[in-house]
């Protein structure tokens, strides 16, 4: 009998999941959902050609030079910063990511996130719940309009998209974006977009959204600078990645109120939080839930199984980020 190729589950995957994979694989799983530090991860990929991803785990050069057999490592995360793609690429190890599936569910939760900040939902219900509601007032938690208002998109890919599609036709919101590649002109009509500079987009929008990808250039893309540049009735919402906002100029901006109100789905050092952010009351912290529908999680992990199965068993995975770079082995 011939012997499967050994894989590894880094996390908790759905149990159906893992039986699609173990059709065509040895699968070593972490049941348990044990955060591994690196040394660990290196230990468990020992002799293993493919690796189910959480996102959070580092791909670096010193991994791939400790697990010489891994051929690929997929992604159930639409984001792939957690990769050293050069250092994949010239170890000849595939990455891949799961887009697309989470879009929509993402930009339902950039909404979610956008009114519960604007109207202030996490300020009110804590004062509720301490009993400190006594009366009712003309300005009890008075926040800001979302309908109506300009709507500023930082990063404008299948997500801020699908947010913008929102805003113009569900909510009848301006929409303005700034990108680092403009759109053609027939999806900006069909958005109903504007582009702008980056100047701009923090001086004109009432509420600004965050869906740009995690780099080394974006990182500390909204700092002190950029946030002095916003209204102070403005609120900012970050969907990306937690590097992208300079925390202590954030939580000092909220403090001073030179912006309104913050909503978080994203931190730098996640899951560990700023203790900062949990002194300032303006702002509203989920813990990176924008895709967690059971739909959409399983149909993340899903993918990133199908990447797995498709590049080990045929050569060609469904949604690599450095197809082309490298040469099959």
């Amino acid at each position: 009998m011939t012997q499967r190729p050994p894989i590894l589950v880094t996390r908790a995957v759905f149990p159906e999941v893992v039986a699609s994979l173990r059709e065509h694989f040895d699968v070593e799983t972490n049941d348990a959902d044990d955060i591994w530090t690196p040394a660990q991860l290196i230990e468990r990929l020992q002799g293993k050609v493919g690796a189910l991803t959480s996102g959070a785990e580092r791909i670096d050069a010193a991994l791939l030079a400790a697990c010489p057999e891994l051929r690929i490592v997929s992604n159930l995360a639409v984001g792939y910063n957690n990769f050293d793609v050069p250092a994949m690429t010239a170890a000849g190890v595939l990455g891949t990511n799961a887009p697309d599936v989470l879009t929509e569910t993402t930009a339902d939760f950039g909404f979610a996130l956008l009114l519960a900040t604007a109207r202030r939902l996490t300020e009110s219900e804590h004062f509720l719940r301490a009993g400190q509601w006594k009366k009712w007032g003309l300005d009890l938690f008075a926040g800001a309009d979302v309908h109506g208002a300009t709507l500023g998109i930082l990063g404008m890919g299948r997500i801020g998209q699908a947010i913008a599609k929102r805003a113009a036709h569900g909510f009848d919101m301006p929409v303005i974006y700034h990108n680092r590649s403009r759109l053609d002109s027939a999806t900006e009509a069909k958005l109903d977009a504007r582009y702008v500079s980056k100047n701009e987009l923090l001086q004109q929008a009432d509420h600004l959204m965050l869906v740009l990808p995690y780099s080394a250039e974006s990182h500390h893309a909204i700092a002190a600078a950029e946030i002095a540049l916003m209204k102070p009735t403005a609120t900012l919402i970050n969907l990306a990645r937690g590097g992208i906002v300079d925390e202590t100029a954030l939580v000092a901006a909220l403090r001073d109120r030179r912006i309104a109100a913050a909503g978080l789905d994203v931190f730098e050092g996640e899951p560990k939080i700023n203790p900062a952010l949990l002194t300032v009351p303006n702002v509203v912290l989920t813990p990176h839930i924008a895709s967690a529908t059971l739909k959409t999680r399983r149909a993340m992990a899903q993918l990133a199984a199908d990447n797995l199965m498709a590049y080990l068993t045929k050569g060609a995975a469904l949604t690599p980020v450095n197809a082309g770079l490298i040469k099959p082995r």
